[in-house]
């Protein structure tokens, strides 16, 4: 659609008085499709050319009378709007050929080559079991990945563990007063995220148990090797858990740097505060003053001499900077974190640094599952390994049901559950609170990746019957594709490319997973009005041809949601 909209700005720069990239960005879709493809609002002309937007659009009407573009046909007034009509013999040829061609490079760009994208995303806590709360961040993360990766940036992916603080003192003082190591090796997240319930259980009858903890936690930031060595066996069990799960979302990370990475760092962060001007004393704790900005004092180091967690988002911070050169560097890290990040960015601002505003806090609402349909093994916290194996199961009698002759249910269980769970989060605003639903997520009728799965998959199963057809494009195949749902299907699937920029600028998947649901819509509208099979051959051929588009830009969308597309289900 953009090369659509670059000719009519080029059209209309002459008349109007407005820079062709200006009237690109006024042009809107009209409400209804009889009233055009695209539409020109003439309200801003009104106060320099002294007429009503209405004049405006009819003059303009007439000037272009007779006219037509590389893809549009003509151009008629509206009211206040001058409206533009594709020329869909044109518009086909180009929007088919470019997909056919670029296949599975179709909505990929080059506009990110030669700067790097920094995300911070997933960050579960070491020792604890990989909880639902943390699948936001997770899947929201990966998807901006992808399609930051698909703008040809280089994308950096950072799981900032939560492996350092005085929860690992409690844990140590837990482990050597209760541990068992075969319980410990049968199941390491889970034994060890229930001897931190027992010591919290425990330390509310003997009051000397925190202090022991903070002592221990004091020999692992002075490097005791026994606290060390407790600390690091922790952590790598942690990650191996973890890393199952990964395996099964299909996300890898280039760097696996917690908070535990940046200690060193600390030293120099204070120092640079201080030399700035920007900290002081206060009641023994240094604070920088942020209230003439409208925020809460943000303190850097207690009176102890312990730092805190924005002094190593500080040091992390600059070290991703000097260490990447990062374009963008973004913080996929939940709403009720606000005001943190913007303490953190105005700090960043106030030491210098101009990349700050390249900082970006990417905020998410919380997730729940409806009443009575998730249940918990600990009563505070929802296992993300059960989530997704429930999907998984969910997934396998569905397909059980619909399709017992499936030669491989195993592999399409894992896609259509795992696409549930992922686009069931994916498919909402993320900023606004989600209610996972398994009958609605697992829908092959509703606003599902189950739903676009199977639009991928019927395709397929066309392809398939019509083995042997000619599927290269020629440009001739365009004039047989003139039907209102044939039209209608091209013009969505030509928003691809626009829908992958849009999705990384506003930082929202959901951009681009609403789009796929309305490829799938226009798609079984094509489907039911417009055979396919059985067509004369002229007409077939076409229509095999739209439907191998559309077939690359579903298979093309769902991957830049890390969302598998089955060829059958």
């Amino acid at each position: 659609m953009q090369e659509y909209k670059d000719e009519i700005g080029r059209l209309l720069e002459p008349h109007v008085k407005l820079t062709a990239a200006r009237i690109t960005e006024l042009l809107e879709v009209p409400p209804e499709p009889q009233l055009g493809d695209l539409a020109f609002p003439c309200f801003s002309l009104a106060p320099v050319l002294k007429k009503s937007p209405a004049a405006i659009a009819e003059e303009l009407s007439r000037k272009l009378s007779g006219q037509r573009g590389a893809f549009w046909e003509k151009a008629v007034s509206r009211g206040p709007y001058l409206n533009f009509f594709l020329d869909p013999v044109a518009f086909g040829r180009n929007t088919l050929a470019r997909i056919l061609k670029e296949k599975a490079d179709y909505g990929r760009t080059n506009i990110g080559k030669g700067r790097a994208v920094v995300i911070d995303y997933s960050s579960p806590n070491i020792a604890k079991p990989f909880g639902i709360g943390h699948i936001r961040s997770t899947v929201i993360g990966h998807a901006l990945y992808l399609i930051y990766q698909a703008l040809g940036y280089r994308c950096i992916g950072v799981n900032h563990l939560g492996d350092w603080g005085t929860q690992f003192g409690k844990l140590i003082v837990a482990y050597r007063r209760w541990g068992n190591e075969a319980e410990l090796l049968a199941d390491p997240v889970n034994y060890l995220y229930r001897l931190y319930v027992k010591f919290h259980r425990e330390a509310e009858e003997d009051q000397e148990l925190e202090g022991e903890a903070r002592l221990w936690f004091k020999k692992l930031e002075q490097g005791n090797p026994e606290a060390c060595q407790y600390w690091s066996r922790f952590r790598q069990m942690s990650l191996d858990n973890y890393n199952q799960i990964y395996d099964l979302l299909g996300i890898k990370f280039e760097y696996y740097h917690g908070e535990s990475h940046y200690n060193d760092l600390l030293d120099g962060v204070i120092r640079l505060v201080q030399e700035k001007g920007i900290a002081r004393e206060s009641e023994g704790a240094l604070i920088v003053d942020l209230e003439p900005y409208g925020l809460p004092p943000a303190m850097l180091r207690k009176k102890d001499g312990a730092t805190l967690y924005i002094t190593r988002d500080i040091a992390a911070a600059i070290y991703r900077y000097e260490t990447f050169n990062f374009a963008r560097s973004l913080y996929v890290v939940g709403a009720e974190q606000k005001l943190h990040f913007q303490q953190l960015f105005k700090i960043l601002e106030l030491l210098g640094f101009p990349w700050a505003k390249d900082c970006v806090h990417i905020p998410f609402g919380l997730i729940r599952f409806k009443e009575g349909r998730m249940s918990t093994r600990e009563g505070n916290i929802i296992f993300l390994e059960e989530v997704l194996q429930r999907a998984i199961a969910m997934a396998r009698e569905i397909i059980e049901e619909k399709n017992p002759g499936l030669a491989d249910k195993e592999s399409a269980a894992i896609a259509v559950g795992l696409g549930a769970v992922r686009f069931g989060d994916l498919s909402n605003d993320r900023i606004k609170d989600v209610e996972f639903d398994w009958d609605k997520a697992l829908d092959f009728s509703g606003e599902t990746a189950a739903y676009i799965q199977y639009a991928h998959a019927r395709i397929c199963s066309i392809l398939r019957k019509a083995e042997g057809a000619e599927l290269t494009w020629s440009d001739d195949a365009a004039a047989h594709l003139l039907q209102e749902e044939e039209r209608a299907l091209v013009k969505i699937l030509a928003l691809l490319p626009e829908k992958v920029i849009a999705s990384a600028e506003a930082y929202r998947p959901s951009i681009l997973a609403r789009y796929l649901i309305d490829v799938a819509r226009g798609f079984n509208r094509f489907y039911h009005r417009c055979p396919v099979l059985g067509s004369d051959a002229a007409l077939q051929r076409a229509r095999l041809l739209l439907i191998d588009a559309t077939r690359q830009v579903l298979a093309n969308g769902l991957g830049l949601l890390g969302i598998a597309a089955p060829e059958e289900m």
